[in-house]
C-alpha cells in the first residue's frame, strides 16, 4: 500500500507530462514575397541555341527570374515549383532542349 501511495505523485506528474500544449499564435511564413516572376514564353526561340555562361545570363534577363538552374542530360532535379528561378535543361552537345519556369 505504501509503494502504491509512493508512486501516485510521479504518476500524477507524467500524466500532466503528456498534455497537449496550450495552443500558440502562428508562426510566421517562412518565406518572404516572391518579387521577381518568371516568364518563359517569349524564350523558347532559345532552344536549340548553345548552353553558356553567356547564354544564361541573357535568358534570365530576358525572363525577369530572381535565379537560373541549368539542367544537365540525365540529371535529377527537384520538382518544387519556385515562380522566380528559370530552369534551362541542355543536352551532352551543350544544346539548350528545353526553357521553362519554376
Amino acid at each position: 500500500m505504501m509503494m502504491r501511495t509512493a508512486l501516485l505523485p510521479a504518476f500524477a506528474l507524467t500524466v500532466t507530462a503528456c498534455a497537449a500544449p496550450q495552443a500558440a499564435e502562428p508562426a510566421p511564413p517562412m518565406h518572404k514575397p516572391v518579387e521577381k516572376i518568371c516568364d518563359a514564353s517569349a524564350l523558347q526561340e532559345h532552344i536549340g541555341h548553345k548552353a553558356s555562361e553567356r547564354s544564361g545570363a541573357i535568358l534570365l534577363e530576358l525572363s525577369g527570374a530572381r535565379t537560373l538552374r541549368w539542367v544537365p542530360p540525365r540529371t535529377a532535379v527537384t520538382m518544387d515549383y519556385r515562380p522566380d528561378r528559370l530552369t534551362v535543361s541542355y543536352d551532352d552537345n551543350y544544346v539548350i532542349e528545353r526553357i521553362s519556369c519554376g
